[in-house]
C-alpha cells in the first residue's frame, strides 16, 4: 500500500479524472445557494443539480470535485462509530449526458488498481450490482474483476421519488480478518452487509430512468453518471487506520484536545475516546460552517452549529477541560486542510472569535441547565417518582443544549431514569416542524429538455448599446418551440440583445420590442439565461411576432440608469462594510432594483448604529470624490492579480469582467455600472435588520430616491417642530429631551399616588381574614394601574405575616390580573402555582409561578369575584 497523506489522495483523485477530460469544480460553500430543499450542501451531486436538471448546460459535461459536505441526521452516532461524521468530503466524478456505464466502471477500476494511481490489490475489491443490471456486471468483468467478487444486491437502485433514478454499483474494500467483527456464518458477513471488515468506499450511480409521477420509470433522454467516494474512508485504508479518526484528518485535533484535557490520552479509555472523536468531528464541522458564513443561532443552520458546539463543550467537560477550548482547535483544523482550503486558516481568527463567544455563552447556560436538572430530580424524589419526563428531558436538550445521554448519566447517578421514548417523540415533533418550514421542495428536479439542444447564439450588447435591430431566432409558446405568436406571454431569443438577463443580484432590464414600422409588438417583462447561456426574454405580446423577422429592441433607459446607480453603490457599500467591520464580513446576497438596493452580509452580533453611519459616510465620500468607474474583461487569474474580489458564491467563466471604482474597490461583476461615482448622486441607508443567524440586511436608496427619502423625513421633522412649538428644527432634540424628563417626573408622582392608594385599599383588604378549611385566607379586588403594584402588596402582606394565603385581583387596562402568595410555613401543603391554575379559568386566562408566588392574566375582569370564591373553595378541599 502506498504511503499517502489525505492531501495527496484528494489531489490524486482529481488529477486522475482531469486526465480523463473532466473539469475540476471547486468545492462550493456549505451554505446552499438558491436551493431551499437543502439546509446544507450534503453531497457532491448537490452542487451539480442545475446541470442534471437541465437548468444549466455545463461548458464541459465531464466534471469532478472534492466537495465539503455536512449531514446532521445522525449527530447522536458521531463518536460512537468508526465512520459517522457531520462534516466530510465527497470525491466524485460526474457525466452530464456524456459517457455512461462502461467508461465509469473502467475508469473506477483503473484509478483503484493501477500502480500509477491508488494501486490497491484487486483481490481486496468487491463490487455490488443491481440484479437486473446485467450490463454493469458484464462491464466489471470486462474491466478485470473476478466474477466471484461481483455480488448482486436488490437494494442497489438509487431512487428519491420523482426525478432521475437508476441502478448503482457500490465498491467495497476487504480490510482483512483483523477487522472481522462477525461470525463466519453471520448473514451480514459479506461485502455490502453491516460489518467492519468490508468497507464501502465508492458508489457509482447510473442515472438512466426518470421516475414519473404515476410511479413508472421511463428512460432518460440523457443518461448521467453520479459517483461519491468518501475521502475520510479512503484515507483510513491508505493509512491502515482502525477508524477514520486515526488518520491525519483527525489525529492532530485529537492530540491538541488531549493537551488541553486533565491528563487524558486517546486510546486509553473507550468512553474518553468517544469524547475525543466527538470533539474532533464537531471542531471540523463548526470551523468550516462558520468559515462559509453560517453562525450560531436558534434555528436552521445556526441551530445546528450551536448544537455541535454545545455537544463538543459537554464532551470537553467529560475530559476534564475547564472553560472554553474549542476556539484553540480552529487553527489546527485550518492547518490540516490548508492545501485545498486555504481560506479556513486565513479566517481562523474570526472563526475562533465566534466559537469562543458561543462557548462562553453556553458556559452560563450549562450552569442553568444543571440547576434545572437537579431541581427535577429533587422534585421526583419528593413525589416518589423515578423517571424524568420526556418533555423535561427535551427542554434540557433544546433550551440548555444537554444531549439526552448526558441527562441519562446524571439521572443514573441519582438512581433515576429518563423517558427516552418521550424525549424522542418531542424530538420528532421538532423535526416535523423544521421539515414543514422548509416546504415540500424536491431534492432533484426533473429534466427540462426543450431548450437544452437549442444552441442558437445570442449576443448581449447592453454594455455599450441600449437599442438594437435584431432577428428573432427562437420562440417558445405554451412550452413548445413555435414560429409565431399573436398574443399572451411567450419566451423569445434574439441574435443580439441589449436586455440584461437577471444575474448576480441585478434584476433584468425592461423595455419594448418594436416592428420595422416602429410599432410596439411586445413588452419585455423579464429576461433570464437559457440552459446554454442565451438571454431568454419573457414577452407580453400585443401584436403578431414571427420567428426570423427583424425587430427593434429598446431598453427602458430610465429604469436601466436607476439600476446602474444602485449596482455601483452596492459595490461601494460592500467595500465600506469590510473597512468598518473587518475583512471577515462577506456578501451573503444582494438585490439591485430600480428604486432601491438590498445587501445581505455576514456579521456576528448586532450592528452598532454608529458603525452603520460610518459605512454610509464612506459610500457618500466615494460618490462625492467623483471616481471613474471602469470595467475590463480578462482571464480569471489576471483578475485575481488585479486584486479583484469575487462576490458571494458566483460562478465565473474563463473570461471575466472586473469593475473598479477608482482605487477604492475592484471586484468581479458582470452587471451594469455608472461611468463615474458622481452619477450616483447620493446614498442613504433606509433600514438595517437581521434576517438569519449571523446575516444582516441593509436596504438603501440612491440618487432621486435618496433625495425623496430625505425630503420626506425633513417634512416629518418640520411637522414635529411645529407640534413642539419650536422655531428651529435644531431645537427639536432638546425639546423632546425636556418633555421626556417631564413625563418621567409625572410618572413617578403618579406611581407614588397609586402606591399610596393601593396601601389604603390594602388596609381594608388585609383586615378581612377568613378561614378556608385549615388555612387563613385574605382575598379581594383592588384598584391598581399595573401588575407591579399587586406584587408590592404581596410583599407588604408577607412582611406582616397576616395570613397563610393571599389572593388579590385587579382590572388593569380592561384585563383581569390575579396574584397568589403563600406563607413560607405552608408551601409544602399549598403551592401558589397550583392555586392560580385552579382559579384563573374564572377570568378566562391562565398562569403559573413558584410555590410561594404565582400570577395570572385573563380577558374577563367580571370573573374576579368568582375567582376569589373559587380560591376559598379550593383551599377548603386541601388537607
Amino acid at each position: 500500500m502506498k504511503e499517502l497523506t489525505s492531501s495527496q489522495i484528494r489531489q490524486m483523485y482529481l488529477d486522475f479524472f482531469k486526465s480523463k477530460g473532466h473539469t475540476i469544480e471547486p468545492s462550493a460553500s456549505l451554505v446552499p445557494k438558491d436551493d431551499p430543499s437543502l439546509l446544507w450542501i450534503n453531497s457532491g451531486v448537490a452542487t451539480m443539480k442545475k446541470y442534471f436538471s437541465g437548468q444549466v448546460v455545463p461548458e464541459n459535461p465531464r466534471l469532478t470535485s472534492s466537495q465539503k459536505s455536512i449531514r446532521t441526521n445522525d449527530i447522536e452516532n458521531v463518536g460512537k462509530t468508526a465512520r459517522h461524521h457531520t462534516l466530510f468530503e465527497m470525491l466524485g466524478n460526474f457525466s452530464v449526458g456524456d459517457y455512461f456505464k462502461k467508461e465509469a466502471i473502467n475508469w473506477a477500476w483503473e484509478l483503484l488498481t493501477s500502480p500509477d494511481w491508488f494501486g490497491w490489490d484487486p483481490e481486496k475489491l468487491y463490487m455490488t450490482v443491481y440484479p437486473k443490471d446485467t450490463d454493469a456486471k458484464t462491464d466489471w468483468e470486462a474491466a478485470g474483476v473476478a466474477p466471484d467478487h461481483i455480488i448482486a444486491v436488490e437494494d442497489n437502485f438509487w431512487d428519491i421519488g420523482e426525478g432521475p433514478s437508476g441502478p448503482d454499483s457500490e465498491i467495497f474494500y476487504d480490510r482483512g480478518e483483523a477487522f472481522n467483527n462477525l461470525a463466519d456464518d453471520d448473514p451480514e458477513n459479506y461485502p455490502g452487509g453491516e460489518n467492519e471488515r468490508y468497507l464501502e468506499v465508492w458508489n457509482i450511480v447510473f442515472s438512466q430512468f426518470n421516475h414519473e409521477p404515476d410511479g413508472s420509470y421511463k428512460p432518460l433522454p440523457r443518461k448521467n453518471i453520479d459517483t461519491g467516494m468518501g475521502l475520510e474512508r479512503v484515507v483510513s485504508i491508505f493509512q491502515n487506520a482502525r477508524t477514520n479518526f486515526e488518520t491525519d484528518l483527525f489525529l492532530p485535533i485529537i492530540e491538541k484536545t488531549a493537551e488541553l484535557s486533565a491528563g487524558k490520552k486517546y486510546g486509553a479509555n473507550k468512553e474518553d475516546d468517544v469524547s475525543f472523536k466527538v470533539i474532533a468531528d464537531h471542531a471540523r464541522a463548526i470551523t468550516f460552517a462558520i468559515g462559509d458564513g453560517a453562525l450560531p443561532g436558534n434555528e436552521g443552520r445556526g441551530y445546528v452549529i450551536r448544537r455541535l458546539i454545545r455537544r463538543a463543550v459537554v464532551n470537553g467537560q467529560k475530559l476534564g477541560i475547564e472553560g472554553a477550548f474549542l476556539d484553540q482547535l480552529v487553527p489546527v483544523v485550518g492547518t490540516i486542510m490548508q492545501s485545498y482550503y486555504p481560506d479556513v486558516l486565513e479566517q481562523a481568527d474570526y472563526i475562533a472569535k465566534v466559537v469562543r463567544s458561543e462557548e462562553d455563552r453556553f458556559g452560563e447556560t450549562l450552569d442553568g441547565g444543571l440547576t434545572l436538572l437537579n431541581s427535577l430530580i429533587a422534585d421526583l424524589k419528593k413525589q416518589g417518582g423515578s423517571q424524568i419526563a420526556g418533555p423535561d428531558a427535551f427542554k434540557l436538550y433544546d433550551t440548555y443544549g444537554f444531549p439526552v445521554e448526558l441527562t441519562e448519566e446524571y439521572a443514573d447517578d441519582q438512581n433515576t431514569t429518563v423517558d427516552v421514548d418521550g424525549f424522542k417523540a418531542e424530538m420528532q415533533k421538532q423535526k416535523d416542524r423544521a421539515r414543514n418550514a422548509r416546504g415540500k421542495q424536491t431534492a432533484m428536479g426533473l429534466q427540462h429538455d426543450l431548450l437544452i439542444n437549442v444552441k442558437t447564439p445570442s449576443q448581449y450588447v447592453g454594455y455599450t448599446q441600449l437599442e438594437t435591430t435584431s432577428k428573432l431566432t427562437e420562440l417558445v409558446v405554451d412550452d413548445q418551440l413555435a414560429d409565431e405568436a399573436d398574443n399572451g406571454t411567450v419566451e423569445a431569443m434574439f441574435d443580439t440583445t441589449p436586455f440584461y438577463a437577471e444575474m448576480g443580484g441585478q434584476v433584468a432590464d425592461k423595455g419594448d420590442i418594436l416592428d420595422e414600422a416602429g410599432h410596439v409588438v411586445a413588452h419585455v417583462a423579464d429576461v433570464q439565461h437559457a440552459p446554454n447561456g442565451q438571454n431568454l426574454h419573457t414577452l407580453t405580446v400585443v401584436a403578431p411576432l414571427k420567428k426570423g423577422a427583424t425587430y427593434q429592441l429598446k431598453v427602458d433607459t430610465v429604469f436601466h440608469s436607476k439600476v446602474e446607480k444602485n449596482h455601483t453603490a452596492t459595490h461601494l457599500l460592500d467595500k465600506a462594510l469590510r473597512e468598518v467591520f473587518g475583512e471577515h464580513t462577506q456578501q451573503a446576497g444582494s438585490l439591485v432594483e430600480g428604486d432601491y438596493l438590498r445587501f445581505d452580509f455576514t456579521h456576528f452580533g448586532q450592528v452598532d448604529p454608529a458603525d452603520l453611519a460610518k459605512a454610509e459616510a464612506i459610500v457618500n465620500e466615494k460618490i462625492f470624490a467623483e471616481m471613474p468607474v471602469t470595467t475590463v474583461e480578462t482571464d480569471i487569474e489576471s483578475a485575481k492579480k488585479m486584486g479583484a474580489i469575487a462576490l458571494f458564491s458566483e460562478k465565473y467563466g474563463k473570461v471575466v469582467r472586473v469593475v473598479s471604482a477608482g482605487d477604492f474597490v475592484t471586484e468581479f461583476c458582470g452587471g451594469n455600472h455608472v461611468k463615474n461615482t458622481n452619477e450616483i448622486g447620493l446614498f442613504k441607508i433606509t433600514s438595517e435588520s437581521g434576517v438569519g443567524a449571523g446575516v444582516r440586511r441593509i436596504e438603501a436608496v440612491t440618487s432621486g430616491a435618496a433625495y425623496a427619502y430625505l425630503h420626506d423625513h425633513d417634512d416629518i421633522l418640520h411637522a414635529v417642530a411645529t407640534d413642539l412649538k419650536v422655531t428651529q428644527v435644531s431645537e427639536v432634540a432638546q425639546k423632546v429631551s425636556a418633555l421626556q424628563a417631564q413625563v418621567k417626573s409625572l410618572e413617578q408622582k403618579q406611581a407614588a399616588l397609586e402606591g399610596k392608594l393601593a396601601g389604603q385599599q390594602a388596609g381594608a383588604v388585609f383586615d378581612n381574614v377568613a378561614t378556608a378549611g385549615n388555612y387563613k385566607l385574605i382575598s379581594g379586588t383592588v384598584q391598581v394601574s399595573k401588575m407591579d403594584q399587586l406584587r408590592a402588596l404581596a410583599d407588604t402582606w408577607r412582611e406582616q405575616a397576616l395570613s397563610d394565603v393571599l389572593v388579590l385581583g385587579a382590572e388593569v387596562n380592561g384585563k383581569a390580573n390575579l396574584i397568589v402568595a403563600v406563607s413560607a410555613d405552608k408551601q409544602k401543603q399549598v403551592k401558589a402555582g397550583d392555586l392560580i391554575k385552579a382559579i384563573s379559568p374564572k377570568i378566562n386566562g391562565g398562569g403559573g409561578g413558584r410555590p410561594n408566588l404565582a400570577q395570572a392574566g385573563g380577558k374577563n375582569p367580571a370573573g374576579l369575584p368568582d375567582a376569589m370564591t373559587a380560591a376559598a373553595d379550593w383551599l377548603a378541599e386541601q388537607d
